[in-house]
């Protein structure tokens, strides 16, 4: 305890400024910069004045906060000797050290909670960081992950008004700083954003050395302005994991949905890409020059092929960007278009169910958006589309000028790694429609169009159970065709 009249050496909570406050010398000129030029783009992680007021950035000992929780980073035996842990153990007392020999442990990504003894804080939560190897990096973006959600979970399900969370991957560990930084602010901003009702307070504890890297990043997850938020745009890496900030690996996605074929009327529209929530490469942060003077050159034929090949990949990331960030949930509900296994040659296979694409119900550029906000990762490899037309209607067919305006959007990447495009259950009329369109439409496409009258043709491609086919389709092809 402190001597009567003295001054605590705690530290209260309520009387940091707020991130939403704090003023930044570099702000100012870096919305100038970007106010223009970003004005079309939608950040992922938009301005929200409620969520900045939460946030606070102090630079010192997070033993020393007096707020509901403080985190303690250690490792598995809870012995680990770093300067967080110990600063903590000293202003707790023996006490902790006792207390923490009863929990026996934590794994790493856990977290587990004791008393604060002699702490201002009334809890300590401990958790434990991974350690890093670039050969593993994405176990440990995973366990990392899982620090900081467990966390915010615990603080959470105790009702906890405030937690002080420091860097929880050392220096010890290995893992690099600004890597780590961009992990625990995402997660926390989802978890704010989905669960953070009753939680007033979330102090980042950073020492001299990892404050320079909070304070840059901060914006691009907590902006404090909407010009702001455009200026930090270009800056979100690609990889934002999804819903829950939790990092995504495509690969892993395969097969986690349910059988499609069948709509759902309460389903909430969740499929494997909701999960995917990449930003992309932002070729518009790039942008030179003037751009409507660009596109007069383009339309007079006077620009360079590599200019025009530039100004496509813009226009390209701009729809990306815009797929990114807008609710697509009612889109991706259909059921349309999903990812299954793979073909004879390892390559990835896209499944396109015509019969549940109402063309007459949808907005088609929301579903634009969802193609390319689906396909946009498994593009940079080779890849077959499989397309089954069985049982549509004229309410399910895509018009010419829907699919040119698309093969015209999408990046080269989906032309040149587009091995095959199967269309199963094809009719007279179909057949006609596809010669056409791909004769004189778009280039490079006929060839690689292949016409499969029966799922018998097609396993010849495709391994069975490589591929997931609805219900329907089964049935249509058992009843309708012969089998050789």
């Amino acid at each position: 305890m402190d001597p009567l009249g003295a001054r605590s050496q705690f530290v209260e909570v309520q009387t940091l400024s707020t991130w939403e406050r704090q003023p930044d010398p570099e702000r100012e000129e870096m919305e100038k910069e970007y106010n223009v030029s970003q004005q079309a783009f939608l950040s992922p992680f938009p301005y929200r004045e409620d969520i900045n007021r939460k946030i606070v950035l102090y630079n010192g000992d997070v033993a020393l906060l007096n707020c509901t929780a403080i985190v303690n980073t250690s490792n598995e035996t809870l012995t680990d000797k770093n300067p967080i842990s110990e600063s903590i153990h000293t202003y707790a007392g023996p006490e902790l050290r006792d207390e923490m020999l009863k929990l026996k442990g934590c794994r790493t990504g856990e977290a587990k909670m004791t008393k604060g003894f002699n702490l201002a804080a009334r809890f300590i939560i401990h958790t434990v960081g991974p350690k890093y190897k670039t050969k593993y990096r994405t176990a440990a973006e995973n366990s990392l992950y899982n620090c900081y959600r467990n966390v915010m979970q615990l603080a959470k399900e105790q009702a906890m008004a405030s937690v002080a969370v420091c860097v929880v991957s050392t220096t010890k560990r290995g893992y690099p700083l600004e890597d780590a930084t961009h992990i625990a602010f995402r997660t926390v901003r989802r978890f704010l954003e989905n669960y953070g009702d009753g939680i007033e307070t979330v102090v980042f504890a950073v020492t001299d050395m990892e404050e320079p890297t909070y304070r840059k990043l901060l914006p691009l997850y907590y902006p404090r302005s909407e010009e702001e938020e455009r200026a930090s745009l270009t800056l979100i890496p690609a990889d934002i994991g999804n819903s829950e900030g939790e990092p995504v690996v495509p690969e892993r996605q395969i097969r986690i949905a349910e059988k499609p074929g069948c709509l759902e009327v309460d389903s909430e529209g969740e499929t494997l890409d909701s999960d995917l929530g990449q930003v992309g490469t932002h070729a518009f942060a790039r942008m030179e020059g003037d751009v409507d003077k660009q596109r007069k050159l383009i339309l007079q034929g006077q620009l360079s092929d590599a200019t025009m090949q530039k100004q496509h990949q813009r226009n390209y990331n701009r729809w990306l960007c815009r797929a990114r960030a807008e609710d697509l949930s009612d889109i991706a509900a259909l059921k349309a278009l999903y990812q299954t296994g793979v073909d004879m040659c390892g390559r990835t296979v896209m499944v396109v169910v015509g019969r549940n694409i109402p063309v007459t119900l949808i907005d088609m550029e929301k579903a634009l958006l969802y193609f390319i906000h689906v396909m946009d990762h498994i593009t940079v490899k080779e890849y077959v589309m499989v397309y089954f037309h069985t049982l549509t209607g004229e309410h399910n067919h895509l018009d010419s000028a829907f699919l040119k305006k698309l093969y015209e959007i999408v990046d080269t990447k989906f032309k040149n790694n587009l091995r095959a495009f199967y269309f199963v259950h094809p009719s007279f009329r179909s057949k006609v429609s596809t010669w056409f369109f791909a004769t004189f439409s778009v280039s490079g496409m006929k060839q690689k169009i292949h016409h499969v009258e029966t799922l018998q043709q097609l396993f010849t491609c495709i391994l069975p159970e490589q591929i997931d086919i609805p219900p329907f389709v089964l049935e249509y092809n058992a009843q309708h065709c012969l089998w050789s």
